[in-house]
């Protein structure tokens, strides 16, 4: 059986037990999902958008959908448990997509943070408003996804809110016995003259093999501003799919930054529309592998309105026979005068296996901007290597602070402190097992 009429399949004896939900309108954008898979199917290296990134690996299992049942000797690791109390931020955790209600640590607040699971019966008006309106099915991934898409979080800043602690969203995946997809479908709304911060951490609960594949949408309304974070730091048997959608109001904030160390194979999908005049956005992103692991980073500025501004940039430190994309797109429409775009990537290869395909893009259809952009892959100097040995320091600590040195560029715009130095400790771990 093929992926496709594997997982078609299971949608189909899934609907068997949803009884009253069949009819519902959030049900219809399941189906319609679900012929756009039939339709679209998986993709291959024959597109474009996936010329780098074979999703073969992952595509020769048939992973199980991950249906709401009994987690409840799963927990969470005390680490990460320090880092929520020290941050002061409220945690939702969600066990293979599915929300853990007893795991959670969430404080009453203005702030609204539930399981899209919960909305969807209590208020559907509001997720049809939102849900699927800003993430287009391009692919098998999303289609598949939406067509899966029970639970989540739901996270909801209202008007003039500004946020007295983040929002911690905990992903963890896998199962001991069975291969399991998990399908967590985000929903995040920043209302007019708000302000959030939005952590996501995906972690693994085995070495088993499994996929996440997921799909986050912000809305930010007019005024608003929000800062993102996704930490990807799942086992080396894993599978990462992420499509991460911003649709930005005049004169917003929305600033993400991107950490990917774990996974077999991970495919980020950054995309923003600055679709209001004096919008700003920036992307911030490290990605760090060893062994075979590939990583495909794929980002969208597209910017809709004049008299806005962009900043990109990512870093990324390869070893052994690992495999890197990086595809950064810059797009100005027609009406998008003074348009300032900037997008910098610069890539560290440590074996002479590892790889990295980098391609910069800008399509201008404006005449009054300024938009520059940049890609180098090079390996350590020598120079500065031998600067450091003049100064009685080893040849491997020298090299790993030159490393560490390329990769804090990206750390250092981690403005919470617990969270910064908590990244700078699982990098500089991964760093030391290369």
């Amino acid at each position: 059986m093929s992926n496709k009429e594997w997982y078609i399949k299971n949608f189909e004896q899934l609907e068997n037990s949803l009884n009253g939900q069949l009819s519902s309108e959030v049900h219809n954008i399941r189906r319609k999902a679900v012929s756009e898979l039939a339709r679209l199917d998986f993709p291959t290296q024959r597109n474009e958008e996936w010329k780098y990134t074979n999703p073969a690996p992952l595509l020769k299992f048939n992973f199980v959908p991950a249906v709401k049942s009994n987690y409840d000797n799963a927990n969470v690791e005390p680490e990460i448990i320090k880092l929520v109390e020290k941050l002061n931020a409220d945690l939702a955790v969600f066990i293979n997509g599915h929300f853990s209600n007893h795991l959670s640590r969430l404080n009453d607040g203005s702030i609204r943070i539930e399981c899209l699971a919960s909305v969807m019966k209590k208020e559907p008006e509001l997720v049809l408003n939102n849900l699927a309106k800003y993430a287009e099915i391009e692919n098998g991934f999303t289609a598949l996804n939406t067509a899966f898409a029970f639970d989540g979080a739901f996270v909801h800043a209202p008007k003039d809110y500004i946020a007295e602690r983040p929002v911690y969203l905990l992903y963890l995946s896998g199962d001991e016995k069975k291969l399991l997809a998990s399908q967590p479908r985000n929903l995040i709304i920043a209302g007019e003259n708000s302000q959030v911060t939005i952590i996501e951490d995906y972690r693994s609960l085995s070495d088993n093999a499994h996929f996440t594949n997921v799909v986050t949408e912000i809305s930010l309304g007019e005024n608003s501003i929000a800062d993102y974070y996704q930490i990807q730091n799942e086992n080396l048997n894993s599978f990462h799919i992420s499509k991460t959608q911003i649709h930005q109001r005049r004169n917003s904030n929305f600033t993400s930054n991107f950490i990917s160390l774990g996974g077999e194979l991970i495919r980020n999908d950054l995309n923003s529309v600055l679709d209001g005049e004096g919008s700003e956005c920036t992307y911030n992103g490290l990605y760090i592998t060893g062994g075979t692991q590939h990583i495909d980073n794929h980002t969208l500025m597209d910017h809709a309105k004049p008299h806005c501004q962009s900043n990109e940039l990512y870093k990324g430190i390869l070893g052994g026979k690992t495999k890197g994309v990086f595809n950064g797109k810059v797009m100005v429409r027609k009406d998008a005068q003074k348009t300032n775009a900037y997008q910098s990537n610069k890539n560290i290869i440590l074996s002479n296996e590892a790889l990295v395909n980098t391609k910069p893009q800008l399509e201008i259809f404006a005449d009054d901007v300024r938009c520059t952009h940049g890609a180098t892959v090079g390996q350590l100097s020598e120079d500065e290597i031998f600067y450091l040995r003049a100064r009685g320091i080893d040849d491997k600590d020298a090299r790993q602070m030159l490393v560490h040195a390329f990769a804090n560029d990206v750390i250092d715009l981690i403005k919470p402190d617990p969270l910064r130095e908590y990244v700078n400790q699982i990098v500089s771990e991964k760093l030391d097992n290369l």
